[in-house]
């Protein structure tokens, strides 16, 4: 493989296949495994391996457009259909009305894997073999659905019904058709217009193609993950008519969906663009250690690639960047409904560019989120249909100073920190000073006090109908295990620079708070930390993963004496085969399972619910308590190879019941799930 005048060595095929047959096994699994494309700029193509619509989320084409837009389902289904030449018919996939679940098509289906990280399903039927492949045009909102006949002794025809309902994705299913679509043909290329949204554009490639017109709606589709999380579930779909061809053995016939102009849509015939992306998978692999380049981790670098994105939405910014010779990055928390989320990013940007080596990406992230900073706070998110953040989070900032620390850690960029340094002192400024909800810093004590009536700023931020969950207002103890390793690491920056004056501030700052927090923090009778000290109802004792912090961070705020005591606690308390409990099992609000709708999620949400992304701080810590025990904590990463079977195929889950079996729950694909595990898994490797 060639790029330039590089040539790189074939990286052996990364496939995760998942532990099933249709004949033999439950086909109704195959409604609960989902698989995901991404394209580089939010966009996305997702369903079920069955084939069935089960989330609003769910869709060929979900294309990420400029403000006000946002992200758009343009194509929500396409019909997949084969006549045999003996005049059968046979429809691909399972379908869920009203009235019934039909699974007759998954009978056909024989394999279903992912081949670099993109999806493939092998279909069976009176000794035909027909082979589907989904793939997106990275930094394209274009989508090609591609069929070849693998096996077989005479064509096969196949005809392919395009749905659609063109709406924001967090629109109910249930919304009403009431605008009539517009159809252009332009010799073999079609339009699809409805007012209020751009044109969706659909072609085919392969012989013998044409395309009936024969406008209908589906009706009473229901999407029964929406029903089980309390929403309206059931919907209409248009359909202008269906594509038809023939498949030769060993030929092939594409779709091809887009909102791009015909000019980008024609830049690449399917072949070409299946072959890019593939290239483009296989470099990845290669910018990461040799090491990690097969097998597990492989796999994870490939599934973190689906959350970098270049922003669509923010067109006045990416100008600006693109001015300064820059680049506009951040970072999608999650599939299907999250956006850019500051906390996450910052979480998540070593495990997805730093140990993945891509480290020039790294640094546009963060020079990205500088250029945000408004009164010492960087976003706590990107709503999806605007272009302005919103501030409200207290820990997102220290984040912000340990991602630039550890990117300095993988480059040695001083440079790029001079560059930064100005941007951490004013935030420092303004948490001194004090700044919005209530952030800043207690000038009794040095610690770190955070809240405001109505808001839910740490990262356990659950909040329904004006209900904070969990508001941990006053000083929380990973909070302030943060900012003290944020003063360490200014003051180290501001003494390679030579900013000594800066320097000895910072370092009495966290003097300060350090004595302060062992002497607030600790928990004499039960061996642990306090969840928060000073708060609403004072000392709050709940056994939380927060605490981990006060030991994991590259500078950690508690005594060392006490590192064996947090880390026990954790490991009896709260550690999982796919992360850290939210709460410890012995407390009264304690919640085992999160399920039903909204409310009763999200007083499930961070009390007792397993967070995926904490086990990567729980094995920094235990390394540093053990560190001859590597074998140890890789052995805790073994539950995620599995869990890569289930639920988004080949990522890892937002979230997990807090009991076994450990369903895992809310999104299929969680940016900073995937980044701590690989980038524990690594570290256990070193």
């Amino acid at each position: 493989m060639i790029y330039g005048s590089e040539v790189l060595p074939r990286i052996h095929e990364p496939i995760r296949r998942p532990a099933w047959k249709s004949h033999y096994d439950d086909p109704h699994k195959l409604i609960t495994r989902e698989w995901l494309v991404t394209n580089g700029r939010g966009g996305y193509a997702s369903g079920t391996v069955a084939g069935v619509a089960t989330r609003r989320y769910h869709g060929t084409l979900v294309a990420a457009l400029p403000t006000p837009f946002g992200r758009t389902v343009m194509l929500n289904h396409l019909w997949e259909e084969v006549r045999l030449p003996s005049g059968e018919h046979a429809r691909l996939g399972a379908h869920e009305r009203a009235d019934a679940l039909q699974m007759h098509g998954v009978a056909w289906l024989t394999d279903f894997y992912l081949e670099q990280g993109l999806p493939v399903w092998r279909y069976e039927i009176d000794g035909y073999l027909l082979e589907k492949r989904v793939m997106m045009p990275h930094m394209q909102n274009t989508v090609f659905v591609r069929f070849c006949l693998l096996k077989g002794d005479s064509p096969l025809h196949i005809r392919l019904r395009p749905s659609m309902h063109f709406r924001s994705y967090e629109d109910a299913v249930s919304m009403p058709l009431t605008q009539p679509y517009g159809i252009r043909i332009i010799g073999d290329r079609y339009e699809f217009t409805r007012e209020g949204f751009p044109t969706l554009r659909l072609r085919t490639f392969g012989r013998e193609t044409a395309v009936v017109i024969d406008t209908t709606t589906e009706s009473e589709i229901v999407y029964r993950v929406e029903s089980e999380r309390g929403y309206e579930a059931i919907g209409t779909l248009w359909t202008p008519g269906y594509f038809r061809a023939d498949i030769a053995p060993r030929d092939h016939v594409t779709l091809v969906a887009s909102t791009e102009d015909w000019e980008i849509v024609d830049a690449l015939d399917p072949e070409t663009a299946l072959e890019a992306e593939y290239e483009r998978r296989h470099r990845l692999l290669h910018l990461a250690p040799e090491p990690f380049r097969s097998g597990f981790p492989a796999e994870l670098i490939l599934a973190g690639d689906q959350f970098l994105i270049s922003p669509s939405g923010r067109v006045e910014d990416a100008a600006r960047a693109h001015a300064a010779g820059e680049e506009l990055r951040s970072v999608i928390a999650g599939y299907h409904w999250f956006t850019d989320w500051g906390r996450d990013t910052m979480i998540s940007l070593e495990g997805l560019a730093m140990v993945t080596g891509r480290l020039r990406e790294a640094g546009y992230v963060l020079r990205t989120f500088a250029h945000y900073v408004r009164d010492g706070l960087i976003p706590n998110m990107f709503p999806d249909q605007s272009t302005e953040g919103l501030y409200h989070t207290a820990d997102a900032t220290l984040w912000f100073f340990h991602a630039i620390d550890r990117y300095f850690a993988y480059t040695g960029d001083e440079a790029g920190i001079e560059l930064l340094l100005p941007v951490l002192r004013d935030i420092i400024d303004h948490h001194v000073r004090g700044t919005r909800f209530g952030i800043g810093v207690d000038q009794n004590d040095g610690l770190l006090r955070q809240g405001a009536p109505g808001y839910q700023l740490t990262w356990m931020d659950a909040k329904v109908d004006g209900w904070v969950v969990t508001p941990r207002r006053g000083k929380a103890v990973e909070i302030n295990a943060l900012w003290y390793n944020a003063l360490c690491v200014s003051e180290r920056f501001a003494r390679m620079l030579n900013q000594d004056r800066y320097a000895d501030r910072y370092a009495e700052l966290a003097a300060r708070a350090r004595a302060s927090f062992n002497e607030r923090f600790w928990y004499e009778e039960r061996g642990y930390l306090y969840d928060v000290v000073d708060g609403e109802n004072g000392d709050d004792p709940a056994c939380r993963p927060n605490q981990v912090f006060a030991v994991s961070l590259p500078n950690p705020v508690l005594d060392r004496s006490r590192w064996p005591a947090v880390v026990e606690t954790a490991r009896t308390k709260l550690l999982t085969p796919v992360g850290l409990r939210s709460l410890s099992p012995d407390h009264p609000d304690y919640k085992p399972k999160y399920y039903g709708d909204l409310r009763t999620r999200d007083a499930a949400y961070h009390q007792g619910t397993v967070w995926a992304w904490l086990i990567g701080p729980f094995v920094d810590a235990w390394l540093k308590v053990y560190p001859d025990a590597r074998d140890t904590a890789r052995d805790m990463l073994k539950g995620f190879d599995d869990h890569l079977n289930e639920f988004g195929v080949g990522s890892i889950a937002e979230i997990f019941d807090a009991e076994p079996p450990y369903t895992p729950r809310g999104c299929i694909a969680q940016a900073w799930s995937v980044a701590e595990v690989l980038r524990a898994y690594i570290k256990t490797c070193e």
